[in-house]
């Protein structure tokens, strides 16, 4: 599969997820999805990204801002339903907030990244 039949599947489970969010009382607007190689430095340089090797660079992940009662939220224990969703909808789907895949907040926490790590 080339990585335009991946990138097409990611825009599909981003469609599910938005939809299964806003179900659960959690309404969504896009943070950043496509990025440049140069914006990629300028996060790894900051410390907002540890990798040159983002899904970002390749159409493969996604930011959002979570928004609970109105009020704007990154807390792990607000988003983690919605990052257990997604890693349901496809196997190479990964949530931010749990590159450790063991279900608690530990490491480095990135709750609003949505990928599809191909």
């Amino acid at each position: 599969m080339g990585l335009s039949q991946h990138q097409r599947e990611f825009t599909l489970n981003v469609s599910k997820l938005i939809q299964f969010a806003f179900s659960k009382g959690i309404e969504l607007t896009f943070g950043e999805a496509y990025r440049t190689r140069e914006q990629q430095l300028l996060y790894v340089q900051s410390g907002k990204s540890k990798t040159m090797n983002s899904n970002h660079l390749r159409r493969l992940a996604v930011d959002f801002n979570f928004f609970k009662n109105g009020n704007l939220t990154y807390k792990f224990e607000d988003i983690k339903e919605i990052g257990d969703y997604w890693e349901s909808l496809h196997p190479k789907n990964r949530w931010g907030g749990d590159w450790n895949k063991n279900d608690i907040k530990d490491g480095f926490i990135d709750t609003p990244h949505f990928e599809m790590n191909i």
